[in-house]
């Protein structure tokens, strides 16, 4: 699904009137009549009082729609306009005058803290106050009408964002932005919906369809997207009655280092268990017998050194390499890593140590592959790429890194976006018990196990990414949040590709069995 920027938002509008020669108003009206289904859908005439509080500007002018059709259907509605300005917009001022033909109670004008009404906890309020085209600070007034909301512990919907949330720019007053329990948001999500620091605005989300012109839709190039499902399903690739394991790849491992031979486990495991036919882990000779014991599928080579890699020399033909977990910083290892680097052809994740020997020695950047897969965490990543003020900066320093060093980004979170040059894209799988040591272990090797199945890079830290989410997420059902480990998630890996085929009804009918049982 793509993510489109405020400026294609406002070019979607004027290509949809354009081509389709619709009146000013019309897609106020769509807006404020699908927030009317979705509401009328759910509360099917309950008479619970609805607050709706409309700001000045077309976001205002969707909430005076919405006021007019719940208002015509009986609903218990009471209207406000927080006067937030001197400037009211044309189709505001068409939405304002058609309420007005409906009810003979007009909106109330509020202009003041004294004007606030009373709101009880099990009240809904909509917030239709600021839109997307906010580009000012807020009064202190309206600040303090969102902690009247908050304070209420009322029911929030937002009408295509939380107002004071800015879409490409971080918030400037954390009093200043609605909180809201659901938001409806015109055609695509907002970028915001999924930054660590604007995420919490708004517990849910949903997309609302008001009919943007489907040609832009379709044509239009975004700079973020959406992978879920939909997305990732064709890069999946079938195997054939008479393949065999040359058919899918060798995989190597290398990392590890005394105590932390588990993370090559792990790591190695993933490999095999996302698809790759065969998997070599390369570790310390510490890691021999804990490897050929735990993982009989798997072919182990070592160092030279007892405890730590000291050198990279193997006389195998991987089809791709995963490189760092557990490795360490020793200086004999990172003399070994420029040394690998110097030599190495075959596509690369790089992870853990290995990157933050990067960020320790700048100059082996050079040696990096083109379209190498880094998968950073927080603190990794801010080694690599240095601090930054918000998530926007840091989303802006990660894309020119990987476009200066030709590079795939993976940062992991909770909505993990991997950032390709210019391009971000937000995986959607995933939840807080994979917050658990080794699940980024198990991310390295499933990535590392889809690159040597030949997927494309881009393919495979896409691919990767969802699969390894998905499957914490089957896996979180059996063991709960705080108990998930990260061994949990390779064993839900094979749920997950076969999750990738089930309808949503199937779906919804095995947990239905499961609940009765």
């Amino acid at each position: 699904m793509k993510v489109f920027s405020k400026e294609q938002i406002y070019e979607g509008d004027k290509v949809t009137e354009e081509r389709q020669k619709l009146p000013p108003s019309e897609l106020m009206e769509r807006a404020g009549l699908q927030i009317f289904n979705w509401m009328h859908m759910r509360m099917q005439g309950a008479q619970v009082p609805i607050h709706i509080f409309c700001g000045i500007g077309n976001n205002g002018g969707d909430g005076l729609v919405l006021a007019r059709h719940l208002i015509t259907h009986g609903y218990n509605v009471e209207t406000y306009v927080v006067n937030c300005g001197n400037s009211r917009s044309k189709d505001f001022l068409t939405s304002y005058d058609k309420v007005k033909e409906v009810t003979k109670k007009w909106p109330q004008l509020l202009k003041c803290e004294s004007d606030f009404p009373e709101i009880h906890k099990d009240d809904i309020i909509v917030d239709a106050i600021f839109g997307i085209g906010l580009n000012r600070s807020i009064e202190d007034w309206i600040k303090a009408l969102f902690h009247h909301f908050k304070a209420s512990e009322a029911f929030t919907l937002s009408v295509d964002i939380p107002s004071g949330l800015y879409t490409d720019k971080p918030v400037e007053d954390v009093n200043g932005v609605v909180k809201a329990n659901y938001t409806l948001s015109f055609q695509s999500p907002k970028l915001v919906f999924f930054l660590p620091e604007t995420a919490d605005y708004t517990i849910q989300w949903e997309v609302i369809d008001i009919g943007i012109d489907r040609e832009y839709l379709m044509t239009t190039d975004t700079e973020v997207e959406l992978i879920s499902k939909n997305e990732v399903l064709p890069i999946y690739k079938p195997r054939t009655k008479f393949s065999h394991k040359g058919d899918f790849g060798h995989g190597l491992i290398i990392g590890g280092s005394y105590g932390k031979i588990g993370a090559v486990q792990l790591a190695t495991r993933s490999v095999l268990v996302s698809g790759a036919g065969m998997v070599t882990a390369y570790v310390p000779e510490c890691g021999y017998l804990p490897l050929q014991t735990s993982l009989p599928e798997a072919m182990v080579m070592t160092d030279i050194d007892e405890k730590k890699i000291t050198d990279i020399n193997f006389d195998i033909t991987p089809s791709a390499i995963g490189i760092g977990v557990g490795i360490g910083t020793d200086t004999s290892t990172i003399q070994a890593y420029e040394a690998f680097l110097k030599s190495n052809k075959v596509p690369l994740v790089i992870d853990a140590d290995a990157i933050n020997m990067l960020s320790e020695n700048k100059k082996l950047l050079k040696l990096v592959p083109e379209n190498s897969i880094l998968t950073p965490h927080h603190r990794e990543l801010e080694r690599l790429i240095g601090t930054w003020s918000s998530d926007f900066e840091k989303l802006e320093k990660a894309s020119t890194f990987s476009s200066k060093h030709k590079v795939i980004l993976v940062i992991k979170g909770a909505h993990t976006i991997t950032v390709y040059g210019q391009k971000k894209f937000i995986n959607v799988t995933g939840n807080s018990g994979m917050s658990t040591a080794g699940s980024g272990d198990v991310l390295t090797g499933i990535i590392t196990g889809l690159l040597s199945q030949k997927h494309l890079p881009i393919e495979a830290a896409l691919f990767g990414v969802y699969l390894h989410g998905r499957a914490g997420d089957l896996a979180v059902e059996e063991f709960g949040y705080q108990s998930l480990l990260a061994g949990n998630i390779i064993d839900y890996l094979g749920e997950a590709y076969i999750d990738l085929f089930k309808q949503p009804e199937q779906a919804q009918e095995e947990v239905k069995t499961e609940d009765k049982a």
